[in-house]
């Protein structure tokens, strides 16, 4: 039977937001749980024996790169912060100000690189690969940080800054111009002091499928809305068949991706955490290693003395 029913019900966005924690009921129950080992030596073991690899990572990983998470105090966009900004609701009103926001997300972007993270595991996915092993991302990111290190099987459960959706038609597109339209060239300085560019829809990201001409939006899941049930199923399906599951970067308080590892681990596989510090999740977990993802994750998944390579 499988444990993970995400696509039985509608299983709706707290995309890029910290604020759902685990209830204090079930904090003191994780505090209650065995302590989680940091034995990297442990853990390697663990890892050699493992056929198939899930890693669910979150913003931390991204952090280590330079990007901005728009989390916490001084978490703004001029005077928004992003849960203000990423809702229908707001681009409904103003799709201007919310394309003058991705717009400035998307441009810094194309300026930051992978880290040592995620090429840790994008090598692990290729090396592991020749081996009849498996390695599948799992991000709660938007940035394609992991695409750009070389990452294949990779599951985008919040979309991409990279693609646009058309509010018309519904094709989903690629787009990686810079400026994503003439009119925004220059436009979407985050400081407060900024006015509004106030672009006309008609000059705003238009859909190139024939004929159609729609407005278009950034292809990520805004606040308040349903993940893609597709992707959930994907998950699920790579959640129930996995034998190890890592959790890096990742705060474990947004819902959904914060129950995937404690379900996994409900049913006794191994689960390891990278991350700067302990979360609500820690507890539940077989290994915890704290620290810099770019500094712990390299050895955790550099080759075994066991792996034959051909």
């Amino acid at each position: 039977m499988c444990l993970f029913k995400f696509t039985a019900r509608r299983v709706v966005s707290q995309a890029h937001c910290g604020f759902t924690a685990l209830s204090s009921k079930k904090q003191k129950f994780c505090l209650e749980m065995a302590r989680p080992s940091s034995n990297m030596a442990d853990f390697r073991e663990v890892f050699a024996k493992a056929k198939h690899i899930a890693i669910i990572t979150g913003a931390g990983v991204s952090a280590e790169s330079g990007v901005p998470t728009f989390r916490g105090a001084g978490g703004f966009w001029r005077k928004w912060q992003a849960q203000e900004l990423a809702t229908p609701g707001a681009f409904a009103r103003n799709p201007s100000r919310v394309w003058e926001f991705y717009h400035y997300r998307r441009e810094v972007m194309l300026t930051k690189h992978p880290n040592p993270a995620h090429i840790a595991i994008a090598e692990c996915e290729k090396r592991l690969s020749k081996q009849g092993r498996s390695v599948v991302v799992i991000t709660q990111n938007i940035d394609e940080l992991h695409r750009k290190a070389g990452t294949k099987h990779l599951l985008e459960i919040h979309g991409s800054l990279f693609k646009t959706r058309c509010t018309s038609c519904g094709n989903v597109a690629s787009n990686y111009k810079s400026p994503i339209c003439p009119a925004l060239a220059g436009k979407g300085a985050p400081d407060p002091e900024t006015q509004d560019a106030a672009i006309s829809v008609e000059d705003l990201p238009q859909c190139e499928e024939d004929g159609c001409n729609g407005l278009l939006r950034p292809h990520v899941v805004w606040f308040g809305e349903a993940l893609d049930p597709d992707v959930l199923t994907a998950v699920e399906k790579e959640l129930d068949i996995c034998d190890l599951c890592l959790v890096v970067g990742t705060s474990s308080v947004v819902y959904p991706a914060a129950m995937f590892a404690p379900q996994v681990s409900a049913r006794g596989v191994p689960v390891a955490e990278f991350n700067m510090e302990a979360t609500p999740a820690t507890n539940r977990f077989r290994f915890h290693f704290p620290g810099p993802c770019g500094t712990t994750l390299p050895p955790a998944l550099a080759r075994h003395e066991t792996e034959i390579i051909s």
